[in-house]
């Protein structure tokens, strides 16, 4: 298989990359902009992040309009498990009856049984949970393969996706490398790129962000000497030295603003404030033709809220360490 669709013809929200990759605007909440997954149509055709269970008949419409059969895709990878990326996964399986499920090896068990990531997701979201994501359904666990610091997926004719570990985000993080294009798919890592405005805001969710791991990944992603970075959310970026550097500086900016509140005594609401007015009052407006309910959404997944609060579990969780490290120290003085 190659470069052989009629693009004229793509179904809106699939966008041809190239080398037979296509991006498919996954449609979270019914919005556009929000989640990409991509198909990497090759002698073993693969999906890249599937997005939420509601996302799975989008990417199932997309991959027949693009000429394959349900029997013919060989893999599908998510990034991480987060529910915005992974919670279709048991849908699409179901889907596409051929095709391995790969993930990271600290995200397979919840893939199989995704109970206690459902309840989690429960107690952050309530309400909002049925309509952002639905429910994610389990996968068969014969079909799952874990992949640990690296591995591979062959996409047929010696090409290769290369998966390297890349926490930071969440424990269950990881990155791919195209052997061809050299794409590099980034999942949340470098947090989130905006196509409308091409601004990069940071994703740092609580439970599992991570300010050092997150350096040491974006460390990682500039020597892998990437071509192009291919954002979960949302779209492909070819300006990619320029990308990571904007990515940490940004990164950086979040974490001493919500550390100037934190070593003020503020609260939550205060240092969620202090981000809005200090950091994201710098970005630029959305056009007056955008979506005003998709940008809501992106700011609900990963806004001022989302991301100062797992800033400051981390901070927490940084003091309580440094806490017990002088405990230990102050025992064996005494």
């Amino acid at each position: 298989m190659h470069d052989d669709v009629d693009v004229s013809r793509l179904p809106e929200g699939v966008t041809p990359l190239g080398n037979d990759i296509f991006a498919i605007d996954t449609m979270l909440a019914g919005y556009p902009g929000i989640v990409s997954s991509y198909l990497i149509r090759t002698e073993r055709p693969c999906i890249v992040e599937v997005g939420t269970a509601g996302s799975a008949r989008v990417l199932h419409d997309a991959v027949i309009a693009l000429g394959l059969s349900p029997a013919d895709l060989a893999t599908i990878v998510v990034t991480h498990i987060h529910l915005d990326h992974a919670g279709g996964t048991g849908d699409m399986a179901a889907l596409f009856p051929n095709a391995e499920i790969v993930v990271h090896e600290r995200g397979a068990r919840h893939l199989a049984d995704p109970s206690r990531l459902m309840r989690s997701a429960a107690m952050v979201w309530g309400d909002r949970l049925d309509t952002l994501f639905g429910q994610m359904h389990p996968t068969e666990a014969q079909r799952i393969r874990s992949v640990a610091e690296t591995g591979e997926i062959d996409l047929g004719g010696g090409r290769r996706l290369v998966t390297h570990y890349a926490p930071g985000h969440a424990k269950h993080h990881m990155g791919l490398v195209d052997t061809l294009t050299g794409d590099l798919y980034v999942g949340d890592a470098l947090g989130v790129y905006n196509q409308l405005t091409g601004d990069v805001r940071p994703a740092t969710p609580p439970p599992d962000f991570d300010m050092q791991a997150c350096l040491r990944t974006l460390g990682l992603f500039s020597d892998l000497d990437a071509q192009r970075l291919m954002f979960s959310h949302f779209g492909a970026v070819d300006t990619v030295a320029e990308t990571i550097d904007r990515a940490r500086a940004e990164l950086h900016l979040w974490v001493e603003t919500v550390r100037e509140s934190h070593g003020s005594a503020g609260d939550l609401d205060h240092a969620i404030a202090m981000v809005r007015d200090k950091v994201i009052s710098r970005y630029k407006p959305l056009p007056p033709d955008a979506s005003p309910e998709a940008a809501a959404v992106l700011d609900t997944l990963s806004g001022a809220e989302a991301n100062v609060s797992g800033i400051v579990h981390w901070l927490d969780r940084l003091e309580q360490e440094r806490a017990e490290a002088e405990r230990e120290k102050r025992e064996e003085q005494g």
